[in-house]
């Protein structure tokens, strides 16, 4: 069974108000860990979000809109209209988030079709050339590294602490550049400047806020305002068995509210923008989010949270409006995914989609359109573990109303599993697996399918390596998110990590960082394929060794570096690694 689900043509099709005057604009919103439930537009009870309310009021919302359960994966879908193990994404961090360089995103395809493309937050899809949002289609970039600000991926940030959000140093077009104020409100005024610096332009505009992502972080001004409340009240938490708050859940999601609050005002800021430079006409606007809650909260009585694959998870707010080509105020019910983004937007801005790779998502603009022709059995694969996907570990598949869940062994039989009929338990409380066990096979052997094409995509099985020596980058920078190794490497320091690779034959210095000074008389160790370069004149205890005038040839390998003291074998916390003799 093909996976592939071709965008649906509209060519001769008439439009629902009229014809375009140009190509539109296209802005992109997206936020980190914002649940379906954290919109008073969503029926929270304590948030209220009047620019993001008004926006999905004016716009057409996917009301069975669907992404990963986790970061990352999502975001290589919305790029590529390709599910992420196609692209090599299969992680958050264990150097799974890096996207192949192979890979064609939305930003490619527009730039072809004569726009202008920027991207302001989270990119989360590799730090390296070729991975670099610079290297996959962006004419500008303002982004911070790794996964989320303050996190051991980000090395300008990590060291900032409980500030980490606040004045920031971030990457603009591939180079540091510190800026002044809290972060959201950063991407969101760059984005601004952006639209409008290219207002008679077509552009795209990806504003991705990295909040409210943790660490949570927030100008008091926000949080002020929920520091009263208490979370858990205001809905009926006896219909969800699941929603229990602790004392910790509760003060997290004081936390989010702020968060939010401040993320509402800048969506606002955006949209105003548009306004004032009368673009929003002929400016196809999408606001949506990455995945599910990580912490218990208000999530519209749905089952699970961030990282699973119940609905919790991988049910978000999606909302598209573009008032040059249909009408909003609409909702549809037909299940759409993250995916999908890419076919649509390139068919709504004549944009041409890859001919040469399998586009798994599909054209919304035909559902728009009233045509539910192929939607209503529509395919869709989840599933979520640490460094790969384990068989039915956290893993489901969803098709019409029916949706088969694994949580349990490879080898379990099919009364192992759930079975939901979503349609008419959209709280996936009934399982079904006794009463429709023939449904449950079914879908089983479609799942059994999908997995097995996934996990045997070239991308996933020989992700390209990390380049070294390369004219596009130089200096490279490693850092802890794109490492492999062990499971779970993080800010540890005696950990066995390495990077994987494609060094260029040339001459260069490498400077090893720690996390802390490390002990002196121990031995520096570079490993690189066959070759193991070692240090042992370390004098005095330092938190920077650095190791000049080593060749490298031509190679494709993993690079393993650590300091030997005693007993310990520690990890650095970043690597720079700069080519000295510069014929590329």
């Amino acid at each position: 069974m093909r996976l592939e689900l071709l965008s649906i043509a509209l060519a001769g099709s008439a439009l629902c108000i009229g014809q375009t005057p140009r190509k539109p604009n296209v802005v992109i919103i997206i936020t980190d860990d914002q649940g379906y439930g954290d919109l008073s537009f969503t029926g929270n009870p304590h948030l209220k979000t009047p620019a993001i309310d008004r926006f999905a009021k004016e716009s057409v919302r996917m009301s069975n809109f669907y992404v990963c359960p986790v970061s990352a994966p999502t975001r290589s879908g919305v790029m590529t209209g390709r599910y992420s193990l196609r692209t090599g994404v299969h992680d958050t961090y264990n150097g799974g988030a890096i996207m192949a360089g192979n890979e064609i995103t939305i930003a490619e395809i527009l730039k072809e079709a004569g726009y202008i493309t920027g991207i302001f937050g989270k990119w989360h899809l590799g730090d390296n050339y070729p991975s670099r949002p610079v290297d996959q289609g962006f004419d500008e970039s303002i982004v911070h590294l790794g996964g989320g600000m303050g996190q051991a991926g980000d090395i300008t940030t990590y060291f900032k602490g409980d500030r980490s959000y606040f004045d920031p140093v971030l990457w603009h077009n591939g180079k540091q550049q510190g800026y002044t104020g809290y972060c959201s409100d950063i991407f969101a005024e760059q984005a601004a400047e952006f639209i409008e610096k290219n207002q008679s332009s077509p552009f795209l505009c990806y504003l991705s806020f990295n909040a409210p992502h943790t660490p949570l972080q927030v100008p008091d001004k926000y949080y002020e305002l929920f520091k009263n409340i208490d979370p858990s009240s205001g809905f009926e938490k006896d219909k969800y068995p699941w929603m229990r708050m602790s004392d910790q859940d509760k003060e997290d999601a004081r936390k989010v509210y702020a968060m939010v609050t401040n993320i509402d005002e800048n969506v606002g800021k955006i949209l105003k923008k548009l306004d004032d430079l009368k673009l929003s006409r002929n400016t196809l606007v999408i606001f949506m989010t990455d995945n599910g809650p990580q912490q218990n909260r208000y999530v519209a009585g749905m089952r699970g949270l961030k990282g699973s694959v119940y609905r919790g998870g991988i049910r978000v707010p999606f909302y598209i409006r573009y008032p040059a080509l249909f009408k909003g105020d609409t909702d549809i019910a037909a299940n759409t995914a993250y995916i999908d983004i890419m076919p649509t937007v390139a068919e709504i801005c004549h944009a041409e989609l890859p001919k040469d790779r399998i586009i798994d998502g599909r054209n919304m603009l035909t559902l728009i359109n009233g045509n539910t022709t192929g939607w209503e059995e529509r395919l869709l694969f989840f599933y979520w573990t640490r460094k790969y996907p384990e068989l039915y570990n956290n893993i489901a598949l969803h098709k019409g109303n029916f949706k088969i869940v694994g949580n349990t062994d490879f080898d379990a039989g099919i009364e192992e599993f759930e079975l939901f009929n979503i349609a008419q338990d959209p709280n996936e409380r009934e399982n079904l697996i006794k009463e429709k066990r023939d449904i449950a096979t079914t879908l089983k052997k479609d799942l059994d399918l999908c997995y097995n094409e996934l996990i045997s995509s070239p991308n996933l099985i020989s992700q390209p390596g990390i380049a070294i020596g390369n004219k596009n980058e130089n200096p490279v920078i490693l850092n802890r998110n794109d490492a492999d190794g062990e499971r779970g490497i993080w800010d540890q320091e005696e950990i066995y990590g390495k990077w994987k690779v494609t060094i260029s034959e040339g001459t260069y210095n490498i400077k090893f960082r720690f996390l802390k000074p490390v002990k002196a008389n121990g031995q520096m160790v570079l490993e690189t394929g066959t070759i193991i370069n070692r240090m042992t004149n370390v004098e005095n205890d330092t938190d920077i060794i650095e190791m000049k005038n080593v060749h490298f040839s031509d190679m494709d390998c993993d690079f393993t570096p650590f300091y030997s003291a005693g007993s310990k074998s520690i990890f650095p916390f970043w690597v720079e690694i700069e080519k000295i003799n510069t014929r590329f």
